[in-house]
């Protein structure tokens, strides 16, 4: 059976989300996205992108695109921030219900990006993220790091293939 994927790239357009010294979320989590959606695509998934460019949907409008596709996974990637530089490391991922499917797939992302080098955080349940209360299938929100962490940012930049991997291949596992 091949599956159909939601991939979004948080933020985007007017809204870069987090900004440190120049690095834009959005573009950090466009260009992962686009990476994971590719690995995704060549081992048979199908992949519905929110976003391929430099445009803004809103969270509610990228549900709805997710329901009306009626995918199998809502995956949304982007980049953690703080108060202040350098404050808190690693990856976390966000989820709806803590012990339903998505819980699972976020804890096997967690748990190969924690192999690459990253703090694992852990996996959270947000139940105020549109993204993840108005979407009908498992959906999970991805902080691929901190932002304006310079050790997380090292990390992403130097080992951003092996990070997109880890992204897919914690999907992949977690696919029934």
């Amino acid at each position: 059976m091949a599956y159909t994927i939601v991939l979004d790239a948080g933020h985007g357009g007017a809204n870069p989300g987090a900004v440190y010294n120049g690095r834009q979320e959005k573009t950090d989590a466009l260009n992962l996205t686009l990476a994971v959606g590719k690995l995704l695509e060549n081992a048979g998934v199908n992949v519905i992108y929110t976003r391929t460019g430099d445009t803004y949907d809103s969270p509610a409008r990228k549900a709805e695109k997710a329901n009306e596709a009626g995918a199998d996974y809502f995956v949304s990637i982007h980049r953690n921030s703080s108060v202040y530089p350098n404050q808190y490391t690693g990856i976390e991922s966000l989820v709806y219900d803590r012990y339903g499917a998505a819980a699972r797939m976020a804890e096997n992302i967690n748990e190969n990006l924690q192999a690459i080098g990253f703090i694992n955080q852990g996996v959270n349940e947000r139940t105020n993220l549109v993204v993840l209360n108005r979407t009908q299938m498992p959906a999970l929100l991805i902080e691929a790091g901190f932002i304006n962490n310079e050790n997380d940012n090292i990390l992403f930049d130097n080992r951003f293939n092996e990070i997109a991997q880890a992204i897919a291949d914690g999907i992949l596992d977690s696919l029934p």
